[in-house]
C-alpha cells in the first residue's frame, strides 16, 4: 500500500450540501457522544493514538486538519482539488446523530491526524448497508491508522445493526482496496471507468478477528521494542549520588555499556558524573527516544509538560507517590496516564524499578538494581520494584541469564501482557518469567499466553496464599487461578524459588518426552527422597541407581550415559554429595560427558548442594553466555523432582494437537437468541425453570422430564402423564442439592404417594411442586457457568456431595472450550476416578458414560458463547450413568451483555 493510498477513501466530488439548519439527517444539537467508543489505540509503529466520536466542538481543529492534506490527499479522498471544508460542509461532518450518521477522529495531542465516518443508505433495500470514508494526515500515512477507523466505523455500524459497508474509490487507488483486504475482509468490486465500487460485510468472522488480533501483536510488540531498545536515554532528575535514583539509575547506565547517547536532566549542575547536563529535556539538542523519570511526584507535571514538547517516545517513571498512596495518588495516576498517552507516549510505571536490555547491541540498564544478570534467552517481567531488585540479584546469583526485564511497579500503562506480545516475536527471548502481583486485563491475557505458550514456555508466580487480586475487580480464589493458567499452558509456581528452579531446566535443557524418570547418586538417603519426590508429583520413577559413596568420575560417566541413551527413560536426576571434601571438577566433568551422549533427555542434579549454574556444569558460548547444554543444580533433591514435574506437565500440555472449538450439532441458535430477546429485561434475572428448560433444549441439552404442580389434583396428573414412577421435588432456593433430601420425595409409583408427597411439599415450601420422571441410577455431578468480570465466562466441573463440596473438588477451565478441553474437564477432579468405576485398582462399579458428559460441556459452552446475555448456569444434579448423563434440574441467569473490549476493535484497556 502506497503513503497515499492508506488514508484516501472515496468519496466523488460531493454535492453542495443544503443551508445548514435544513440539512437531512444533521441534528442541529447532536446527543451526547457514546463515551465507550473513545478509545485510545496503537499505530502500527508502536505509538499511542486516541480515537473518538466527532462532535461539533472538533470543528476547529477539523477544520486545521483539512487545510494540511497534501493535494495529492484530497484528489483521492474527494475526487477532486477540495482545498477547503465550506462552512456547510463542517457542519454536517461535526453534527451526527451517532446512529445512522457516524463520525471517528483520531487525535495526536490537540491536533486532529485522521477522521472516518459512515453514513446509512436509506435508499438501498435488503440488508442495512452504509457507505464509508475515512482520510489520514499526510505525514501519518502508512501507521496503519486507516485500519484502525475501519475497524472502529464497523464495530460502531455492528451496533446499530449495519451489516455491510459500501465505498467509492479511484481505480488508481489500488491501495485503498488492499486496505479493506488487510483487515480480513472479502471484499466484492466492481469498475465503472475511473472509479471502483466496493462493498463488504463486516460481521466479525474469525478470520477478521484474527487478522485484528495480528495487528495487535505487531504493534504492542513494535511498542515495548521502542522502549527496551531506545537510541537516546535522557534522565530527568539526574544527581551524582549513587545513594538517589537518580543517580543510581545514571550510573546503571553509563556503566553498563549502553550504545547510545545519555542525557543527565538537572535544574542545579552543569554537568552530572562528568557528562554534560541540561535544565530541562527540551533544551537537548539530539532527539530523546526514552526520558527515565526519579524526580519527586509533585514535579511530574512539568517534567511531563517538557517531554510531550520534545517528542519523547516513552516514559520510565521511578518516582513513586501514585495509586499506591490511596484515592488520591490513584486520580494522579489517571491523570499521567492520560496526559502521556494523549501525547503518543507510553509509560512504564510509576514506582517502577526500571527496564533492562543485555543484548550487546543495546546494553540498556535503566534501572536502581545493583546487580544485573549476564546475557541470557530469559525474558522477566514484574511489578514490585524493590522485590524486582532481589529477583535480579537471585538471577545473577544463579548465573541465570536474561534478554530483557521490564518492572512495571504500578503498571499504569505498560503491562505483562505487551512484554508477552513483544517476546513471542522476540528471537533473543525463549523463556518467559512473570512475577504478578494485579491482573490488568486477564481474558487477553489467557488469549495471549495460550498462543505464545506454544513455542515458548511461561512460567508465572503470583503473589498471596489464597486469592489473586484483579484490577478493579474481585479476589480469584488460587485453584481457579491455577486451573485456567494450566488451561493456557503456563507453569504457575508458588514462589521466587520455584520460578527459578523451573527457568533452570526450560532454559538449558530438553524438555521431557514422558514422565519416566532415572535417579543416579552416591547417597541412598538423597536418591530415595528423590525418587519419593518424583512419584508424589507424578513421575514414573523407578528404583534409584545408588553408586555408593566410593564411586568415582568414571562410574558417574558410565551411569549417566546408560540413562540418558536408554529409550524407557525420559529424564535424569544426577545426585552427587562427596561423603568427605574431596575435588569436585572431574565429577562435574564426568556427568556433563555424560549427560552430553543424550543431548534430547534432560538432566538435572543435586551437585553438591549447590543451585543454580555451577560453572563445572556450565556450556558457554561467545563472549561466555550460558548455552543450552548446561546443567542446573538444585539445592536438593525434591526441589528437582518438583521443577521437572512442573515441566513435565508443560511438555505435555505443548504436545497435544490444537483443537477447535467445539460446536456439537442439533443447536437451534436462531430460536435460543429469540427467546434471550424476549425474556431479556435490563437488569440480571433468573429465568423460571419451565424457561430455563426451553432455553437449554434449543442446545440439545434437555431437562428431565417434569411439570409444575399447583395442587394434589395436578400431581397426579402430571405423574400419570410423565408415567411412573416419579420424584416430586419443592422448589426454591433452599430445597435444592439439600444433603439431608427434606424437599424430595423419590420413586414414587402410585397416586396417593404422589399425593401425599404434593401435600407434604407444597406445606413445607409454599411453592409449586415439580413432578419429574425418575432417572436411571448414577454419580452426581454438576456442571456451574459463571460470567467473571475479569475471565469472562468460566465452567466448572465436579462431583456432587457435601465432602466434595467441602474439600472444593471443582475445576475450572475459560469458555468457550475446545473438544479435548470439554474431555479434559471431566477427567480432571480429584474424585474423577469414581466415574470409571475403579479406584485404585478395586471394582466399585460400572463406568459411567464419559462420552455423554464431555458433550454435555461442549453443549453448554456453545451456548454461554453464543448467548452472552447468558451470565449464570447450574446444570446440578446431573445423574451420570452408564447410560448416559441426565440433567435433573437446571437454572439460567441473563442479564445485559458484559462489555468485552478485548475482543471487539482494538483499544488500550
Amino acid at each position: 500500500m502506497t503513503d497515499a493510498a492508506d488514508p484516501a477513501l472515496p468519496g466523488g466530488p460531493a454535492p453542495a450540501p443544503p443551508p445548514v439548519p435544513d440539512s437531512p439527517g444533521t441534528p442541529v444539537n447532536p446527543p451526547p457522544p457514546p463515551q465507550h467508543w473513545f478509545a485510545d489505540v496503537l499505530a502500527s509503529d508502536g505509538g499511542v493514538v486516541r480515537l473518538g466520536p466527532i462532535t461539533p466542538e472538533d470543528a476547529p481543529a477539523l477544520e486545521r486538519f483539512h487545510s494540511r492534506l497534501s493535494d495529492r490527499t484530497r484528489y483521492l479522498r474527494y475526487f477532486g482539488p477540495y482545498p477547503r471544508m465550506t462552512p456547510k460542509d463542517l457542519w454536517r461532518t461535526t453534527h451526527v446523530d451517532y446512529h445512522d450518521r457516524v463520525g471517528l477522529v483520531i487525535e495526536l495531542g490537540e491536533d486532529i491526524i485522521g477522521v472516518g465516518r459512515y453514513e446509512y443508505l436509506a435508499e438501498r433495500t435488503g440488508p442495512r448497508a452504509a457507505e464509508v470514508a475515512f482520510v489520514v494526515a499526510d505525514e501519518h500515512q502508512g501507521r496503519g491508522l486507516g485500519s484502525i477507523l475501519l475497524e472502529h466505523l464497523a464495530g460502531a455500524a455492528a451496533e446499530h445493526d449495519i451489516e455491510s459497508f459500501v465505498a467509492e474509490v479511484l481505480a488508481e487507488n489500488n491501495g485503498m482496496v488492499q486496505v479493506f483486504r488487510d483487515a480480513g475482509y472479502q471484499v466484492q468490486r466492481s469498475r465503472d471507468g475511473s472509479v471502483l465500487h466496493l462493498e463488504f460485510d463486516i460481521d466479525p468472522s474469525e478470520a477478521l478477528q484474527s487478522v485484528r488480533d495480528s495487528r495487535e501483536r505487531a504493534s504492542e510488540a513494535r511498542s515495548v521494542g521502542n522502549l527496551l531498545a531506545p537510541k537516546s536515554v535522557a534522565v530527568i532528575g539526574a544527581t551524582p549520588s549513587t545513594s538517589r535514583v537518580g543517580g543510581a539509575v545514571l550510573a546503571n547506565l553509563l556503566s553498563g555499556a549502553y550504545q547510545g547517547p545519555v542525557f543527565p536532566v538537572s535544574r542545579t549542575r552543569r554537568a552530572v558524573r562528568g557528562v554534560r547536563a541540561y535544565p530541562t529535556v527540551r533544551e537537548v539538542p539530539d532527539e530523546v527516544d526514552l526520558a527515565v523519570i526519579a524526580v519527586p511526584a509533585a514535579e511530574i507535571g512539568s517534567v511531563l509538560d517538557d517531554c510531550m514538547a520534545k517528542g519523547v517516545k516513552g516514559l520510565v517513571v521511578l518516582t513513586a507517590g501514585f495509586s499506591e498512596t490511596g484515592p488520591s495518588g490513584h486520580t494522579a495516576e489517571r491523570e499521567l496516564l492520560e496526559a502521556v498517552r494523549a501525547h503518543g507516549m507510553r509509560v512504564v510505571g510509576p514506582s517502577a524499578l526500571g527496564i533492562a536490555n543485555t543484548d550487546p547491541e543495546v546494553a540498556l540498564n535503566a534501572t536502581l538494581a545493583p546487580v544485573l544478570p549476564g546475557r541470557g534467552r530469559i525474558g522477566f517481567f514484574c511489578q514490585s520494584g524493590p522485590l524486582g531488585a532481589a529477583i535480579l540479584g537471585e538471577a545473577a546469583a544463579r548465573q541465570l541469564g536474561l534478554s530483557t526485564f521490564v518492572s512495571a511497579g504500578n503498571r499504569a500503562d505498560v503491562s505483562g501482557n505487551d512484554l508477552l506480545q513483544y517476546w513471542d516475536s522476540d528471537p533473543g527471548t525463549d523463556v518467559v518469567l512473570l512475577y504478578l502481583e494485579t491482573f490488568g486485563n486477564p481474558r487477553k491475557f489467557s488469549r495471549i499466553a495460550r498462543r505464545v505458550a506454544r513455542t515458548k514456555p511461561i512460567v508465572a508466580v503470583s503473589s498471596g496464599r489464597n486469592v489473586v487480586r484483579i484490577e478493579g475487580e474481585h479476589d480469584l480464589d488460587r485453584s481457579l487461578v491455577r486451573n485456567l493458567f494450566a488451561q493456557a499452558g503456563i507453569i504457575q509456581v508458588d514462589s521466587i524459588t520455584e520460578l527459578f528452579d523451573c527457568a533452570m531446566l526450560l532454559a538449558y535443557q530438553p524438555l521431557p518426552a514422558g514422565p519416566r524418570l532415572a535417579v543416579i547418586g552416591n547417597s541412598a538417603a538423597l536418591n530415595w527422597l528423590a525418587v519419593d519426590a518424583a512419584r508424589n508429583e507424578g513421575l514414573v520413577a523407578g528404583d534409584p541407581t545408588h553408586l555408593g559413596p566410593q564411586a568415582g568420575p568414571g562410574d558417574y560417566l558410565t551411569a549417566v550415559a546408560a540413562a540418558v541413551t536408554d529409550t524407557a527413560v525420559d529424564a535424569v536426576i544426577v545426585i552427587y554429595s562427596p561423603p568427605v571434601p574431596t575435588a569436585v571438577a572431574a565429577f562435574a566433568e564426568a556427568i556433563r560427558a555424560g549427560a552430553h551422549t543424550g543431548p534430547d533427555t534432560p538432566v538435572l542434579t543435586t551437585f553438591v548442594a549447590d543451585q543454580g549454574m555451577p560453572n563445572l556444569l556450565a556450556t558457554r558460548g561467545e563472549g561466555g553466555m550460558l548455552e543450552r547444554g548446561s546443567i542446573p543444580s538444585y539445592g536438593d533433591p525434591e526441589r528437582a523432582a518438583r521443577a521437572l514435574a512442573r515441566v513435565r506437565r508443560y511438555a505435555d500440555w505443548r504436545t497435544r494437537p490444537a483443537s477447535p472449538i467445539a460446536r456439537p450439532g442439533g443447536v437451534d441458535t436462531a430460536r435460543a437468541r429469540e427467546l434471550v430477546a424476549r425474556w431479556h429485561a435490563e437488569a440480571a434475572h433468573w429465568l423460571s425453570d419451565l424457561e430455563a428448560a426451553e432455553l437449554l433444549g434449543c442446545y440439545g441439552i434437555r431437562v428431565v422430564e417434569f411439570r409444575e404442580a399447583r395442587d394434589a389434583d395436578d400431581a397426579v396428573a402430571a405423574a400419570e402423564e410423565l408415567g411412573f414412577p416419579v420424584a416430586a421435588k419443592a422448589t426454591g432456593e433452599i430445597w435444592r442439592n439439600r444433603p439431608d433430601l427434606t424437599g424430595v420425595r423419590l420413586d414414587l409409583w402410585r397416586p396417593d404417594e404422589v399425593r401425599r408427597a404434593h401435600t407434604e411439599l407444597a406445606e413445607i415450601s409454599g411453592n409449586p411442586v415439580h413432578i419429574q420422571r425418575m432417572a436411571t441410577k448414577g454419580l452426581g455431578c454438576g456442571f456451574r457457568v459463571q460470567d467473571d468480570p475479569s475471565f469472562g465466562s468460566v465452567i466448572s466441573f465436579g462431583l456432587s456431595g457435601t465432602i466434595i463440596d467441602l474439600l472444593g473438588d471443582r475445576v475450572y477451565r475459560a469458555l468457550p472450550l475446545t473438544e479435548a478441553e470439554s474431555a479434559e474437564l471431566i477427567d480432571a477432579p480429584r474424585a474423577a476416578p469414581l466415574l470409571s468405576g475403579t479406584v485404585r485398582g478395586r471394582d466399585i462399579g460400572k463406568p459411567v458414560d464419559r462420552a455423554a458428559l464431555a458433550e454435555l460441556a461442549q453443549r453448554i459452552s456453545a451456548l454461554c458463547d453464543d448467548l452472552p446475555e447468558v451470565r449464570e448456569l447450574q446444570c446440578e444434579p446431573i445423574m451420570a450413568s452408564p447410560d448416559g448423563a441426565a440433567v435433573l434440574y437446571a437454572r439460567v441467569r441473563i442479564g445485559p451483555e458484559p462489555n468485552r473490549f478485548d475482543i471487539g476493535p482494538r483499544r488500550m484497556v
